[in-house]
């Protein structure tokens, strides 16, 4: 890259920190004091750029001449920073600008930003379908990318599942065996991953308390409808909370749930117990810790 060039290019970047937007400026810091770098080669020079500046680079001279686009690794890198920062709308519009990738690991976590979104309180029903569906065809595109991605299994059950919502007790039904067999992948091609245990036992723990009208369904559908017991949920909630203990609020509420439903009270107090006290840090754990405190008053 000639002098003049690198100059130009290097002024742009200082211009564009200086108007930069706030959440572009929350990322730089971050990222500058990461001090990550990155080996861009242009003509005869190699130059280094650290992420902040190709982000910005991206975000506010798209277009122009002057533009590097980021590799899946950086897009990766700065999507699961937003992730972790519970910034749910502010990681769907990252990975929607690059949506046209062809990878499995960026098409899992765009499958799991688009449902995220979809599950905003402020999301109307007819945006939430279109993204329950959306975020279906990325799961499904990153399983047929790669097959042996245990995360592209994962969210490939839960958001096949999320589609019975809106087609009916019998597709909801009749896709149980599928849901449970991409768990079940999943676990086996990454057995500490315990989001893929605790949704397997959700899965037991549904079935175990199907209503009888749906298990006439389910009748109908298979020869052999599928079964599973409140042991075998618990069984799935204490290996999840093996490999990665307090790692979710729910699975303590479902441990509590379940071993109620099991006429087991001391287990049940012990688990909802730890629910109550779990640091509420989302809507969920906020309801979550509703629900615990009503059940240990009720037992108690």
């Amino acid at each position: 890259m000639a002098a003049s060039a690198l100059f130009t290019l290097c002024r742009t970047v200082r211009s564009l920190s200086a108007s930069a937007n706030i959440r572009t400026r929350a990322f730089y810091h971050w990222a500058t004091a990461r001090r990550t770098i990155r080996v861009f080669k242009s003509g005869r020079a190699s130059v280094l750029f650290g992420v902040p500046t190709l982000f910005l680079l991206q975000q506010r001279v798209r277009g122009s001449a002057a533009v590097l686009a980021l590799d899946t690794e950086e897009v990766l890198e700065q999507a699961d920073y937003l992730y972790g920062c519970a910034e749910t709308d502010k990681l769907y519009q990252l990975l929607l600008q690059h949506k046209d990738r062809d990878d499995a690991e960026f098409l899992w976590r765009l499958a799991r930003a688009t449902r995220d979104v979809s599950r905003l309180p402020d999301t109307v029903a007819d945006r939430k379908k279109q993204l329950v569906y959306e975020a279906h065809e990325c799961a499904k595109r990153a399983l047929e990318r790669d097959e042996s991605c245990f995360a592209a299994h994962k969210w490939y059950a839960i958001c096949l599942s999320d589609i019975g919502d809106y087609e009916g007790v019998k597709v909801k039904l009749g896709n149980a065996y599928v849901i449970r067999d991409h768990l079940q992948r999943a676990i086996e091609l990454n057995p500490k991953d315990a989001t893929s245990m605790h949704i397997l036992g959700y899965w037991c723990f549904a079935f175990a308390e199907l209503p009888w009208y749906q298990r006439k369904v389910a009748a109908i559908i298979f020869a052999t409808p599928p079964t599973a017991t409140y042991e075998e949920a618990v069984d799935y909630f204490l290996k999840a909370e093996e490999v990665d203990p307090n790692f979710y609020s729910k699975n303590l509420l479902l441990l509590g749930q379940t071993y109620l439903r099991m006429n087991d009270k001391d287990r049940a107090k012990l688990w909802l117990s730890k629910a109550k006290e779990y640091p509420p840090h989302t809507n969920e754990d906020k309801e979550v810790h509703k629900e615990a405190v009503d059940l240990l008053k009720s037992l108690g």
